[in-house]
């Protein structure tokens, strides 16, 4: 056995330091490998090399002090900084962790100890100047493994790019699934679309924050195989279609051009022509909201005014024309409307366009609170007193 292969102190010998030791004399001849890239390859594969960012730090102080940028046997592959250098070079990491962390990087083979009697690291000079001996770390495991942990860090590069693809598929696949599932809803489009809804919420849900690749990919097949349900029922819905209806959608667009016409409708349904009734007098106010105290709460809505708001009628027929601003499709504000009157709906438009930085989806907070307007859960005074609150404005109501 070479001299000085068995640690300094209390620190036992084991046959893994001992196999370690025995693999730094496999170093082929005339072979190198550029210090920096073995580094970078190590931080990328480091979860199959087993060692951790810790350490890293510590072996890059390590590399610093080795004076080529290529390891090589014929440069020598010893380094012998103190503990107090290696520190500064480790960002002032304290005593204790740097020990830690040397013996981790010891541990899992990438670097090997070479004790003096004293346990001091240094290097002895003959006559030539040229180090005849030296005690400290050998660099050796490196080159040794340098293969090996290149192979690491492909692998690593690879899983990580399948994860990113397999995400983006996600991501697209949530994207569209949302997007048909309300334009089906939205075109009054047959099918259970709440049970879709239902089963895409328990899909998205069951993703797990920290997810794998292997984890991710039953769930892409669950989301593929969802879109093609959606696919099929829309474009069966869309076969069905006839030129009657396609003559209701020309309808609604000439209704749309209409400036005067407060409600923008989508294709008439028997069931959306049913709940057409006619319209309550437009300046009936929501019972105990002036209308002064809505503005004040809701002063956005003023700048889409073209010629100011004077009386409901203007509010009215402003929040109409924010409510495509919005992004609100017709249908919802029309089931609005119904549901909790056009006044109030107005007002709940407004509501929503003083808060429309704070909220993803204006459309589908709307369909929620017609909902609820709708088993009697909903009232807009909270909601205005909220934005009063919101602008710094308080005010007593009047009954």
């Amino acid at each position: 056995m070479e001299v000085g292969t068995t640690p300094f102190g209390g620190r036992p010998m084991t046959l893994a330091l001992l196999q370690a030791r025995n693999a730094t004399r496999q170093v082929p001849e005339r072979v190198s490998a550029d210090k920096w890239q073995l580094y970078r390859w190590l931080c990328e594969g480091k979860t199959i090399i087993g060692v951790g960012d810790r350490a890293l730090a510590v072996l890059n102080g390590l590399l610093s002090f080795y004076p080529d940028t290529d390891l090589s046997e014929e440069n020598g592959l010893m380094v012998f900084p103190s503990n107090v250098q290696l520190s500064l070079r480790a960002h002032g990491m304290a005593g204790a962790t740097l020990r830690r962390n040397l013996a981790a990087l010891v541990d899992c083979g990438l670097i090997v100890r070479r004790d003096s009697p004293n346990g001091k690291r240094y290097a002895r000079k003959g006559k030539d100047g040229a180090i005849d001996e030296a005690f400290g770390f050998s660099l050796a495991p490196l080159l040794v493994r340098a293969e090996e942990i290149r192979l690491a860090a492909e692998r690593v590069g690879a899983e990580n790019r399948g994860l990113k693809l397999v995400r983006e598929r996600i991501t697209l696949q949530r994207r569209d699934i949302h997007k048909l599932v309300d334009a089906a809803i939205d075109e009054g489009a047959p099918g259970d679309w709440g049970a879709i809804w239902r089963r895409f919420r328990a899909i998205v849900e069951a993703i797990p924050r920290r997810a794998t690749l292997e984890e991710l990919e039953p769930i892409v097949a669950d989301l593929g195989t969802l879109r093609e349900e959606v696919d099929m029922m829309l474009e069966s819905f869309m076969n069905s279609m006839n030129p009657s209806a396609n003559e209701s959608h020309s309808e609604r667009q000439q209704s749309d051009s209409n400036t005067d016409s407060i409600f923008e409708f989508e294709p008439a349904s028997e069931k959306s022509t049913a709940r057409a009734q006619p319209t309550p007098d437009r300046n009936e106010p929501p019972k105990g909201y002036p209308l002064g105290l809505v503005l004040k709460a809701c002063p956005d809505i003023v700048d889409y005014a073209v010629e100011g708001i004077a009386n409901w009628r203007d509010f009215m027929i402003t929040a109409a024309q924010v409510r495509s601003y919005l992004g609100v499709s017709p249908s919802a504000y029309e089931e609005a409307c119904h549901t909790m009157g056009q006044e109030t709906a107005a007002v709940v438009i407004a509501c929503i366009l003083q808060r429309s930085h704070h909220i993803n989806s204006a459309g589908g907070y709307l369909r929620v609170l017609t909902e609820k307007a709708r088993a009697g859960q909903f009232s807009v005074g909270p909601m205005l007193m909220a934005a009063l609150r919101t602008n710094g404005v308080t005010a007593k109501m009047t009954g």
